[in-house]
């Protein structure tokens, strides 16, 4: 299964201009997804990766940093779409796309992996990880909805891991909360983790197709698959050591150097 490994990587950001160039712990946040597709791309068999970006500056880091890079139209909607131009940019197609996320310095490359390997058993159009959260964890989600009704991402998932729907509010509702508390120390909500792997067919159908009702509505790109039949597998993953996601924000940066300074930097660690 030939694989591309594609962070879009845009310029442009109302909250955090040039952000893919901002050094964090003296690396450019882009260098660090690199780093983290790099390493994924060295453990597979006909695996790479490349930079898909709409700016000349970035092109120009990514050739000093040594890494592939293709230059993308800055008017494409999406990082989805950024993904697809990419593929389509390669002197042959590849069977299977991963888009990690340009703003995820953090994504453990197992989760990567987790996905490369189900791709090669099963024959969905795309998968994604999901975790299951423990009660803190979920408690902790509440807290931050209430501040922030639009973070994180819930999944219902079957029992054999294909999605039913995703959604920003909590679900599934949660009857006799308090029994199952003390049945389990893992609730019944996962978390989806925004990090998508598509075959070639349906990273080109997802682009033809319009925008979903209930992708606008909820803002999810994923749901235009469920409303249009595409299956989606969800992959089971370990939470992170590190729970930060994404760098949206320079406050985002600075927090990301604090946890640096005191978990290690994973660009350090050993192939």
């Amino acid at each position: 299964m030939k694989t591309l490994i594609v962070i879009p990587a845009r310029i442009g950001s109302t909250r955090f201009p040039a952000k893919p160039l901002h050094e964090i712990a003296g690396h450019s946040l882009v260098s660090r997804v690199a780093d983290v597709a790099a390493r994924v791309a060295s453990a597979h068999t006909d695996t790479q990766f490349v930079i898909a970006t709409d700016d000349a500056k970035i092109m120009d880091h990514a050739r000093e940093i040594g890494a592939p890079a293709v230059m993308t139209d800055p008017d494409l909607p999406s990082g989805t779409d950024r993904a697809l131009a990419a593929a389509k940019a390669q002197d042959s197609a590849p069977d299977f796309i991963l888009n990690l996320q340009g703003d995820a310095p953090f994504t453990p490359p197992a989760y990567l992996d987790a996905l490369i390997d189900a791709a090669g058993e099963s024959p969905a159009d795309v998968v994604t990880p999901v975790v299951q959260l423990d009660w803190a964890a979920l408690d902790t989600i509440r807290d931050q909805k209430t501040r922030e009704p639009f973070s994180g991402t819930s999944c219902i998932r079957r029992a054999d891991g294909m999605a039913m729907w995703f959604s920003k509010q909590i679900i599934p509702a949660i009857r006799k909360e308090e029994k199952l508390r003390t049945e389990s120390a893992l609730s019944p909500v996962w978390r989806h983790i925004g990090l998508y792997g598509f075959r070639m067919a349906a990273l080109e159908r997802f682009a033809g197709l319009p925008v979903g009702h209930y992708e606008a509505l909820e803002g999810l790109e994923q749901l235009r698959f469920l409303e249009n039949s595409m299956s989606i597998l969800t992959v089971a993953v370990e939470p992170g050591a590190n729970a930060m996601w994404g760098i949206d924000t320079p406050e985002d940066a600075a927090f990301a150097e604090k946890l640096i300074a005191e978990q290690g930097d994973p660009m350090e660690a050993p192939r």
